[in-house]
This record gives C-alpha cells, structure tokens and sequence, in this order.
C-alpha cells in the first residue's frame, strides 16, 4: 500500500515436539540458515536465527505483507519438511504447535541480536523453560500453564 512506513522488530520462540534434544549441531547451523531462506522468501529480513538442542529463536525485521501467523506456519512447517527430507533425525520431526511472538524497538535490536546468537552460552547455566517464562514475565503476557511449551525437566 503506497505511503505506508513500518518498522516492526519481532522474535519469535518454538520448540521441538516434546521438548527433545534433537537439534543436534551436525545440522543446527544449516536448519538456521534454511530458515533465515524461508523468512527472505517470504519478503522478510532476518536479523537472527538461532537456537538450542530443542528450541529456535527467529529475529527479523516483519514487512507487514503476511501475519505473524502466517509466516510462523510457514516457517515451521518448511523447516520441518526441510529436517525430515534430510533425515536429520531417526522418526518424524515435529515442532510443537504455537509459538512465542515478541516485538522490539529499533535501539533494542542490537541487544536481541546478541542475546539470540549467545544461545548455547546462555543455556549453560538457564533452561529453555526458565527463558521462556521469563520472557512471558518481562512482556507482560497472561498465559494459562495448560497451553505453553510441554517443558520436561
């Protein structure tokens, strides 16, 4: 639409279906890099894709052409697609359904990038569990225990 101006920072969280620890690193660099493809496909820009052994983390900058819905299932189910191709792990690979949508200001996305590419670090002393609530805290959401991630401990 002519004389429209956005600038919309948004990270996004899911997880491996029933929270396995799949996401092996013969593989992780590459499924990160094929979803930073799918996002440019999309008319996205990637600012940063990365994740843990059961968890991925996708910052981009969202042209509001699609919805965040829209280009989460499509993020998820062409990377999902993309792993079970490839057999990158034994059985059907699956991401848990729903994900985590949270948006930043442009002097935030510096911070948001380094946090997200500082992943294996940061989950050396935190779980996947204890981020995501947390960040659930930080933005205020309400959220019922019944419908977030499956966490095992």
């Amino acid at each position: 639409m002519a004389n429209t101006y956005t600038q919309l920072n948004v990270q996004t969280v899911f997880a491996v279906k029933g929270r396995n620890n799949i996401l092996s690193l013969n593989f992780r660099k590459e499924l990160f890099k094929y979803i930073s493809g799918i996002l440019k496909g999309l008319g996205q820009f990637p600012l940063a894709v990365n994740g843990h052994k059961d968890h991925v983390h996708v910052f981009f900058e969202m042209n509001p052409i699609s919805s965040l819905s829209d280009i989460m299932e499509k993020v998820k189910a062409n990377s999902s697609k993309w792993i079970n191709e490839n057999r990158f792990v034994q059985g059907k690979f699956e991401w848990q359904r729903g994900y985590g949508g949270f948006t930043y200001s442009r002097s935030q996305r510096n911070d948001v990038i380094q946090y997200i590419m500082n992943q294996e670090k940061h989950h050396g002393s935190k779980s996947f569990k204890e981020e995501y609530l947390e960040m659930l805290k930080k933005f205020e959401i309400e959220y019922d225990e019944r419908y977030i991630f499956e966490f095992y401990e």
